[in-house]
């Protein structure tokens, strides 16, 4: 494979968080340059970082932060710390599954830590680059596995942003993309533009462009036409997290474009890696969906003036829940997984999911 961007990383010279902002996409190429915990969460209220495994990482990153702008000589004080700031970035994601599951991990590590201060902030630094390490390994081997269904010549529709902005490089779905295309398959991508922050058309369509693979940006709602009149062969998308009998929850509008591609008998697939999938969870219909200020819908204009009536109130639903009947398979870190879900994801349990 071809050199993939790295979205989020860490610069030893100044000691700071690198990250690609993606409020400036697509008209600019700006990184942030992150040394705190105020401006890591900064980033991730902003939506300058978007995507589960991006604000899981950046999340992990944060931790350290705080670690180290704790003035004290107790590690009882500085865990007090860090878990306050813990609290505080989850209120701005209460929706991140990664980003609670992630970071829950390591700050119980650490309560089991022995030794002094400095020794616990390098602990917490280790911990953030781990998890960035392993997070890139994942989802190259996503990539891999992904690439093995698509076939030369094919036609993808694909929703939201799975790409490498999502995560720290190589992206989930969106990487399966590229990867088939690094191996020489000619394929052509359909993007939804993905309301109302418009993650296809800002994001995605710009990592293709990077990439140089063909693609076209529609509206969400012309999804369905494009699989009824014949003119898709597959959809992909990513997954904020999953459930234990494989239901997805990614961006909203993924569960109106799989079910239109159930009802064209069109493959759907889900990719992400297996450390997305809440265990405890028996299906994602226990999983509260939040919504976002509804100042995003009104951003949108038409022709340069406001797109509704002055006054006008809106319900911006962050994400939807996606039923795993309506999936062919999941593409995951440890392979493709086939229905039933809840069988393959249970034996991947038992083995170890850090495996």
């Amino acid at each position: 494979m071809g050199v993939w961007m790295r979205s989020i990383a860490w610069d030893d010279e100044s000691q700071q968080l690198k990250i690609i902002d993606q409020l400036a996409l697509p008209g600019e190429l700006r990184y942030l340059e992150i040394n705190s915990s105020a401006g890591l969460a900064d980033a991730l209220t902003s939506a300058a970082v978007n995507g589960a495994q991006a604000s899981a990482m950046c999340g992990a990153y944060g931790l350290f932060f705080a670690s180290r702008e704790v003035e004290t000589r107790d590690p009882a004080v500085l865990q007090e710390a860090v878990r306050k700031y813990r609290e505080h970035i989850m209120a701005a994601r209460p929706t991140g599954y990664c980003l609670r599951d992630l970071t829950a991990r390591i700050v119980h590590q650490a309560d089991a830590f022995e030794g002094e201060v400095d020794d616990l902030r390098a602990f917490y630094f280790r911990a953030a680059q781990d998890a960035a390490e392993q997070n890139m390994k994942a989802q190259r081997a996503i990539s891999r596995y992904g690439a093995e269904l698509i076939h030369d010549k094919a036609a993808i529709l694909h929703h939201g942003n799975s790409g490498g902005l999502a995560g720290v490089g190589n992206g989930t779905a969106l990487g399966v993309i590229r990867a088939a295309h690094e191996q020489g398959k000619r394929v052509h991508v359909y993007l939804t533009e993905t309301r109302p922050l418009l993650e296809g058309s800002r994001l995605t369509a710009w990592e293709l462009e990077q990439y140089g693979i063909p693609y076209e940006i529609v509206v969400d709602s012309a999804a369905g036409y494009l699989m009824r009149t014949g003119q898709i062969d597959k959809l992909f998308f990513g997954a904020d997290c999953a459930a234990a009998n494989g239901d997805v929850v990614n961006s909203i509008g993924t569960y109106m474009v799989a079910l239109a591609a159930y009802d064209n008998g069109i493959p759907a697939y889900a990719a992400f890696p297996l450390s997305s999938v809440d265990f405890e969870c028996p299906s994602a219909e226990n999983i509260i969906i939040g919504e976002r200020d509804q100042a995003d819908i009104f951003s949108l204009q038409y022709r340069g003036l406001p797109a509704a009536p002055v006054g006008a109130t809106a319900r911006n639903f962050a994400l939807d829940v996606t039923p795993n009947r309506l999936l062919s398979g999941l593409i995951t870190d440890r392979g493709v997984l086939y229905p039933p879900f809840f069988r393959s994801l249970s034996v991947l349990r038992q083995f170890g999911r850090e495996k």
